[in-house]
């Protein structure tokens, strides 16, 4: 038994799950989502909550199968009610943000500002050197931060770069001087 995948998802009031076929469509106040869903995973849909299962409970790859779906129709739902966020600082002497008309321009020490078109479907808010970003999709979120964070690493000596806000940046000790002197 999955302890995941048996627990049933609770459909909050003003959100409309919907099931065709194989796919699952959640509408929600903050826009609307889809999930398509696995040929062995079954999904029931009643008034108020959503059950997840599947055929041979057994099996090793469906049972994880059977926490995954419950987990990723639980994200559909939480995302289209409240809506995930990443937060990223970005530090160092001279580094910039700036968000304006769907497009991130950064000054990370380049030659060269760098530009990122955001997606129609998230939303990038600057304030000072924190880059919010935020969207109804857990993994669309998720993704878009990492492309940012992956412009410019953090590195360990200084801390310069672009980090989560919750992420903590093990720091290296720099050259060492050795001490000169002694004979021979």
């Amino acid at each position: 038994m999955s302890r995941i995948g048996k627990k049933p998802v609770i459909i909050p009031s003003g959100v409309k799950v919907e099931k065709k076929d194989s796919s699952l469509n959640v509408t929600g106040p903050k826009g609307s989502l889809s999930l398509l869903i696995h040929p062995k995973v079954e999904v029931a849909v009643s008034e108020k909550e959503i059950l997840v299962d599947v055929k041979k409970k057994d099996d090793k790859k469906e049972k994880a199968l059977w926490g995954l779906f419950r987990s990723l129709i639980f994200n559909l739902i939480e995302g289209v009610t409240k809506g995930y966020e990443k937060k990223l600082e970005v530090n160092g002497v001279g580094f910039k943000v700036a968000a304006a008309a769907g497009k991130l321009t950064m000054s990370l020490g380049f030659s060269h500002p760098v530009e990122v078109l955001v997606p129609k479907d998230l939303t990038v808010a600057v304030d000072k050197n924190v880059i919010t970003v935020s969207g109804a999709d857990k993994q669309r979120v998720g993704q878009f931060a990492a492309e940012i964070r992956e412009l410019k690493k953090p590195e360990p000596y200084k801390g310069k770069g672009i980090k989560y806000a919750d992420e903590t940046i093990v720091r290296k000790a720099g050259k060492v001087v050795k001490v000169v002197g002694g004979g021979k």
